[in-house]
């Protein structure tokens, strides 16, 4: 919705204090009095959406209505990302991580890899296209790639595969014509064979059950999200990272992440491009 036509609402500390209070029993991110602004904006658009006047009559909506309460986390999620992002970490994925990774495995094995969060899958897919140009064993395994957020409507996006100028700036000219169909009303879209191979779910990293049905998987990048939470939201994160990596497997984070701070469980290893954590 246009913040032009969002109705202004004001929040009693009261409200804010309860938006906050869902919003981190949800998803682990911290929304409080600093951030009252964009939590007015953000609460005023589902308010309008759902034509509520008075904010507890909306709270009380929110706290009993799953499709609400979705669509209230797809609202205050950031999606900023882009092609080839931090890409010193893919390139530690095609030069070490998968190397180690395959040292036990058998031409044709599984190998999984997980972006959690995925935003509208421009790392996932970016992790297919790093592959396909850059490992020269992609085609001796078999790779899958899962793509998971918690916003569902970011997932939507993702499936569907369409992307601005500024998503694919980083990306060569070279690649871009190899992956992705002619522009078209000033998008492209990624070939329908790349779109095929990355599977994309809905996931939240702090709900430890949520994860099971997704498995194990051999390298998971999950980066630019622990920085949102608490040291107790990153506990409880790291900890399910922990059961989500296959042992032997690699965890990598945003670069101002540490897992130090967070678990004793991981064991840190420097590689030539980039700093990650394994699982024994």
């Amino acid at each position: 919705m246009n913040d032009a036509f969002t109705p202004a609402i004001t929040l009693t500390t009261e409200e804010l204090k309860r938006i906050g209070d869902l919003l981190y029993r949800w998803t682990g991110m911290i929304f409080g009095e600093k951030k009252r602004y964009y939590i007015e904006r953000r609460v005023g658009e589902r308010m309008a959406r759902n034509q509520i006047a008075d904010a507890r009559t909306y709270l009380s909506l929110v706290s009993g209505h799953t499709g609400e309460r979705e669509a209230l986390i797809n609202a205050f999620t950031i999606n900023e990302t882009y092609f080839y992002r931090e890409k010193h970490q893919l390139a530690a994925l095609a030069r070490e991580i998968l190397p180690e990774i395959v040292r036990t495995k058998r031409p044709g094995d599984l190998v999984r890899i997980w972006s959690m969060p995925c935003s509208t899958g421009e790392e996932a897919y970016s992790i297919a296209i790093w592959l396909l140009e850059n490992w020269p064993l992609v085609d001796a395994y078999h790779i899958e790639i899962v793509g998971s957020d918690i916003d569902t409507h970011a997932l939507t996006q993702a499936r569907e595969g369409r992307y601005g100028k500024r998503a694919l700036a980083r990306l060569p000219a070279v690649v871009a014509e190899s992956y992705f169909e002619p522009e078209r009303n000033h998008r492209r879209q990624i070939i329908e064979d790349l779109r095929e191979s990355v599977h994309f779910a809905p996931a939240n990293i702090i709900d430890g059950p949520s994860l099971a049905p997704l498995g194990r998987f051999d390298v998971i990048l999950c980066r630019n999200l622990l920085i949102y939470f608490d040291d107790e939201s990153r506990r409880i994160a790291a900890e399910n990272l922990y059961a989500c990596v296959a042992p032997g497997g690699y965890v990598c984070l945003g670069h101002s992440e540490s897992m130090a701070r967070m678990s004793d469980r991981f064991t840190m290893a420097r590689l030539e491009d980039a700093i990650v954590y394994r699982r024994p």
